[in-house]
């Protein structure tokens, strides 16, 4: 008999859904967290002010250098001193590079994983981008279609929480929405001009997982509304923004069904020839090294792409040699990522002598305007751009000084500055992989990530004329200093959207997934993380994960009670 109905791998975004809507359809579910417990009361530092910890609360350099020289170089704005524990040391959990690639890696291992440290842009994906590799010829083709998604998104978003605008949009769909956080008004000038002088293009409010009229159900989870104090990389103790930590897990834990492990790092999943199942997954604890297997009926992998694939790739058996699941040799591979490095910034006079109250945790969002109605681009798919508009006073690092002449100068009355960086689609390619490392491991005894990463051409070529349409719709709004430095591409993982390694299809022997985020070799396994995407597109993912995990936990729970799995 299984130790549990199902087991989760991973706390995250992804396997705090799957907690949540398995054991609310009455599972006994065991989650797996490789990392230790995060409790907001004990562990959040929101309400700690700057001063109030060593160094301004910057990470010494030293320790940069030591211990977060990928983590830090990828979100140098969200690691601090206070809040480092939020983020993995490279030097702890190491992985390779290929020869001639770069790759950043950056994780959070504890309690709701990169869930607690997100910045919660959510957007839906459309029918534009579930055809895109059909239409193109680039990857395979989606099992799925955006109609089929429209259910489940509106589930999740119902839940979770998204404040945003109605905008009609048919490239990036409405949300079921809370109010939006209201445009600045040198933004609002924005919108108009830009609006005015590329009719296709529209300047709309971020939309973001923040809580702006909180509902019933969420205020039974101890959740309130935002504060608008800008604290969210620090954890959150209003619980306002959306983290599995701050919802899914709480949901899941008040139905009784729930038992969480903590510093518990899989390195195998269980399986059984005969019946052609997996029966459990085989853990190491981080802390102690002991080794304990727990059996379940169902097993949903949710460990983030590349450690997913990996866990993966590491389960081998007579069965599959090359990794379970993997007859289609598509494990590891089509690695994806979100492209940045282009964009515009300017002044914006006019309205010097505005001010704003408190610190949104959101600016503006510019949709996809490029490839909608075809190809007329000298580039495949899109972009869209995230920014937003401040006095130059609120803009970090703008005015020096210290004490009563810093105070004193961000009170003086200037131009505002206006910021825009576009986010691009990477291509999938087969060739973007990650592979074991056939001699390196960790401390645990585990395989290191190799990780073989590139772009294409058509990244380069549209971050190029991204960057062009930055600078001209700054001009077009009357924005003078503009400035928009030569096009340089973050490097792959550096946006911390990974995706595609166990990606979903039609025919198993090109996809490792059906379109219910099931194995197409092993039919209790699910995995509904990143890893199932088949296309990146260019909006944020995480919304499109947990519609896809209410989705599959829905399938899967009725194939339990029919007896077919």
């Amino acid at each position: 008999m299984a130790d549990f109905d199902a087991i989760v791998v991973g706390s995250g975004m992804s396997g705090g859904m799957s907690a949540k809507e398995l054991t609310e359809r009455g599972l006994k579910v065991l989650v797996l967290e490789r990392g230790p417990e995060i409790i907001p009361e004990r562990d959040y530092v929101d309400q700690l002010a700057p001063w109030e910890s060593p160094n301004l609360d910057n990470v010494a350099q030293d320790e940069i250098a030591e211990h977060y020289p990928k983590q830090y170089g990828g979100v140098a704005y969200a690691i601090k001193e206070s809040n480092k524990h939020f983020w993995v040391k490279d030097d702890e959990h190491p992985y390779e590079e290929a020869e001639g690639t770069r790759y950043d890696w950056l994780r959070g291992y504890h309690t709701g994983g990169r869930s607690i440290m997100w910045s919660r842009q959510t957007y839906r994906l459309s029918n534009l981008d579930f055809e895109a590799n059909k239409t193109d010829g680039h990857g395979i083709d989606w099992p799925v279609r955006y109609e089929e998604i429209v259910p489940w998104y509106e589930k999740v978003e119902t839940f979770i929480g998204i404040a945003g605008s109605a905008e009609g949009l048919p490239q990036l769909p409405d949300s079921i929405f809370q109010p939006a956080f209201e445009l600045t008004d040198a933004e609002k000038e924005l919108k108009a001009k830009v609006e005015s002088a590329f009719p296709e293009r529209n300047v709309i409010p971020a939309r973001v997982a923040h809580l702006t009229d909180a509902t019933e159900e969420q205020r039974s989870l101890g959740r309130s509304n935002c504060q608008v104090r800008n604290r969210c990389h620090f954890g959150c103790t209003f619980k306002a923004y959306f983290s599995s930590l701050n919802a899914t897990l709480p949901a899941a834990e008040r139905t009784g069904n729930l038992t969480m492990v903590h510093n518990a790092i899989v390195q195998s999943i269980e399986y059984d020839a005969e019946t052609n199942r997996v029966t459990g997954v085989q853990v190491v604890d981080a802390e102690t090294n002991e080794k304990h297997l727990y059996t379940a009926k169902v097993i949903f992998l949710n460990a983030s792409t590349i450690a997913s694939a990996m866990i993966l790739l590491q389960s081998k058996s007579v069965t599959f040699p090359n990794g379970l699941a993997n007859r289609s040799d598509q494990v590891g591979r089509n690695l994806m990522d979100h492209v940045s490095g282009a964009g515009a910034a300017g002044l914006m006079s006019g309205f010097d002598n505005m001010k704003v109250f408190g610190r949104r945790p959101c600016g503006i969002y510019i949709p996809r305007y490029a490839n909608l109605n075809g190809q007329d681009k000298p580039y495949l798919r899109g972009f869209g751009f995230q920014g937003g508009a401040s006095p130059l006073g609120n803009a970090g690092g703008q005015i020096p000084g210290i004490g009563r002449q810093f105070k004193e100068a961000h009170k003086k009355s200037g131009p505002w500055r206006v910021s825009i960086g576009a986010f691009g689609e990477q291509l999938p390619n087969s060739n973007n992989r990650v592979t074991l490392h056939p001699s390196k491991r960790d401390r645990w005894g585990n395989p290191l990530a190799l990780l073989n990463v590139t772009y294409s051409e058509n990244e380069y070529t549209m971050l190029e004329e991204a960057s062009k349409d930055a600078v001209a719709m700054l001009e077009a709004a009357g924005c003078t200093n503009i400035t928009s430095s030569d096009v340089n591409l973050t490097r792959p993982g550096n946006r911390i959207h990974e995706m595609g390694s166990v990606r979903m299809g039609r025919d198993p022997s090109d996809s490792v997934l059906n379109g219910w985020c099931q194995a197409h070799d092993v039919p209790n396994l699910f995995v509904t993380d990143g890893s199932f995407m088949v296309s990146s597109g260019c909006q944020n993912p995480s919304l499109t994960y947990m519609a896809f995990t209410a989705r599959a936990v829905d399938y899967a729970v009725d194939l339990l009670a029919d007896g077919s799995i």
